[in-house]
């Protein structure tokens, strides 16, 4: 059974930086276009990130300059490095890889002081 598994979510202040990782249960990840979304509360769930197979990577407007997306497919895993934290950032984080149609639990990630 194919899983993705995320981690590295947490409580920080504004300002700070979590670096979260969704790691597969299968090789097919590395072949995999992978995205990274988040839903706050009572918001729509939303594209933040995006990495293709080689590396290409694309992100939406409020994380660009402060996000980072990236991959280690010796790992079969992708990162989210999140830097200067705002509270608009209060979310579920999940990852999502496209092929196979693979949703993660989520993380949690809460931005106050």
């Amino acid at each position: 059974q194919v899983q993705l598994v995320e981690s590295g979510g947490g409580l920080v202040q504004p300002g700070g930086s979590l670096r979260l990782s969704c790691t597969a249960s299968g090789m097919f990840f590395r072949l995999s276009d992978v995205r990274w979304y988040r839903q706050g509360p009572g918001k729509q769930r939303e594209l933040v990130a995006a990495i293709t197979r080689d590396s290409v990577t694309d992100y939406v407007d409020s994380a660009k300059g402060r996000f980072t997306i990236s991959r280690n497919n010796a790992l079969n895993t992708v990162y989210l490095q999140m830097n200067s934290l705002k509270p608009d950032d209060t979310a579920v984080y999940y990852c999502y890889s496209v092929l196979g149609n693979y949703w993660g639990q989520g993380t949690q990630v809460t931005v106050s002081s």
